[in-house]
């Protein structure tokens, strides 16, 4: 532990340390040992850590610390872990994610002083853990831009993206979430988790259109991680695919390279694409 023998304080630096996103049996004895003697608690709202502490019969001061007044409050805290051991929780699992706690990070470790981490509950790992899809592979997305557009675009980017998305939502957005999905990736098998580590905690699996039908008249509350499987295996190439990337790579490019460049991008046998160029250029 990062404590001074003799006196049993933590030493200076900063401490993250995660915290349940449901179940208060979730905090780790070490993240509840961590939060006990912390100098200072940075949290999202003081309100939310309050009620932790009093469930681990602790109190400790609290300064909140979120996207409205980091860049004001930022310096002091890199201050005082020169001397003072400071403990950053967000309101429901691991700090840093969809938070804007790495900065915080950046700079203490900027500044020379000790960063550790306390893992533990992360709803996003919760629900790819339940959602019965592939997990080889996953990009996490956080919250889509709530603007229509902005929304279409961001699906847009990651369509072709070969790896399971994990996206985080509300409940009054999910239904159009979900549509928005089905109509920029196509309808894909998906889960929606919710209530996690609670009592009603459930994973509903079906397509993203199915999923977009099922809760359009009735938005379910609390905060949603919404899991999206990859895209199918893409088809085959046709001759005439073949023939236009071959062609265009053959204007940039010698007859070899061209033939490197298509058969890697296409899954297809060099040799082959080679004679095909050969005979394209005859």
């Amino acid at each position: 532990m990062h404590a001074d023998p003799l006196t049993n304080a933590l030493n200076p630096g900063l401490y993250i340390v995660a915290t349940p996103i449901g179940n208060l049996g979730d905090l780790s004895p070490r993240a509840a040992d961590i939060l006990s003697r912390a100098s200072l608690i940075a949290v999202e709202d003081s309100r939310v850590t309050a009620r932790l502490l009093h469930h681990i019969g602790v109190k400790r001061p609290m300064q909140p610390y979120h996207d409205h007044n980091a860049d004001a409050v930022r310096p002091g805290l890199i201050a005082r872990m020169a001397h003072e051991a400071i403990a950053l929780v967000s309101d429901a699992g691991t700090p840093l994610i969809s938070d804007p706690g790495y900065k915080l990070v950046r700079e203490a470790r900027a500044a020379g002083h000790t960063v550790v981490t306390i893992p533990g509950p992360c709803a996003a790992i919760a629900a790819l853990t339940l959602a019965g899809l592939p997990t080889d592979r996953f990009l996490f997305m956080g919250f889509l831009p709530p603007k229509a557009a902005a929304r279409t675009s961001t699906i847009a980017e990651v369509a072709g993206v070969r790896a399971t998305l994990v996206i985080y939502e509300s409940g009054p957005r999910l239904a159009a979430t979900l549509t928005a999905l089905a109509e920029g990736l196509g309808d894909r098998e998906a889960a929606v988790a919710r209530e996690m580590t609670k009592h009603f905690e459930e994973a509903v699996s079906g397509t993203l259109s199915s999923l977009a039908a099922r809760y359009a008249d009735a938005p379910p509350k609390g905060e949603i991680v919404v899991v999206v499987a990859p895209p199918g295996a893409a088809a085959p190439a046709t001759l005439a695919d073949t023939d236009a990337a071959l062609a265009e790579a053959l204007a940039r490019l010698p007859t070899g390279q061209a033939a490197s460049e298509v058969a890697k991008a296409l899954g297809l046998d060099r040799k082959a694409l080679y004679a095909r160029a050969l005979a394209l250029k005859g």
